[in-house]
């Protein structure tokens, strides 16, 4: 059975720039190599390429050093794509940047006019609803916009509250099956995934519980054993890529790619 969720075909995905060393993060842990960085941006390409996915690789955008999480752009579905309004006034451009690409793909584009923000990194689609977290990235304004512009798709989109020490609703979860979410201890307490299956990542690992159902695999960050082998146990295939870099800059592993199958 085909999942609209994690069953895709295509992903789009962009090259470091160098200047994301000056790239925003909420806490500094530390300047991120760019080098090491690009190796595990190949190396996160790779894998989508191993689940299955044509990568669109675009180009390095050097006066947007944040440029690289092309997730918080736009919302991919299959009736359409919808190109987001960041709520970090420097990463607007990204979007502007992105509109061209999506528009070569999908034949019905729509954007966030505002005055509201959102970023994709808020936003989970499962396969009965749109989950939007409000974080200090994505408001109330931006959500129903969102859910305006969805309407003629009878989608379901649901609010939820972000925690507040959390950049992103998707830094502390993510979708593994049809069901299936991954998520922290911490996020999973509030009671947004009621209805679900929850897996929580192992404690001292919460920064694994953003990873990428991609068909048939799961790709998550290495480095954190426990939750690998429990997801393991489950019957995941899991693939492992490098991102102590990108976590410096706030990134997870759904931050660097648009996943979809257009209809």
């Amino acid at each position: 059975m085909e999942y609209k969720s994690y069953n895709f075909t295509h992903a789009i995905c962009r090259k470091p720039a160098r200047s994301l060393i000056n790239g925003l993060r909420a806490i500094d842990t530390g300047q991120p190599d760019y080098d090491v960085f690009v190796k595990d941006h190949e190396d996160y390409i790779s894998a989508l390429k191993k689940c299955g996915a044509k990568v669109h690789l675009l180009d390095a955008l050097e006066q947007y050093p944040d440029s690289v999480f092309v997730e918080d752009a736009a919302l991919c579905l299959p009736e359409c794509a919808i190109i987001m309004r960041p709520g970090a006034p420097t990463r607007l451009g990204e979007a502007q940047e992105i509109l061209p690409v999506i528009s070569d793909i999908y034949s019905t584009v729509l954007r966030i006019e505002g005055p509201g923000f959102i970023e994709g990194g808020d936003i989970l689609a499962t396969e009965k609803e749109i989950l939007v977290g409000k974080s200090a990235r994505t408001d109330e304004a931006g959500i129903a916009e969102l859910a305006r512009l969805l309407e003629p798709w009878d989608y379901l989109v649901r609010t939820v509250e972000t925690p507040a020490d959390i950049l992103h609703f998707k830094t502390d979860c993510s979708l593994i099956g049809y069901n299936a979410i991954l998520s922290t201890k911490n996020l999973a307490r509030s009671g947004c995934f009621e209805g679900y299956d929850v897996v929580t990542v192992e404690e001292g690992e919460e920064a694994c519980a953003n990873a990428i159902r991609f068909n048939n695999s799961l790709i998550m960050p290495r480095g954190f054993p426990a939750t690998e082998e429990k997801l393991q146990k489950l019957g995941y295939d899991i693939i492992t890529v490098g991102n102590e870099q990108a976590a410096k800059l706030d990134g997870g592993m759904s931050c660097m790619s648009l996943r979809f199958t257009t209809s």
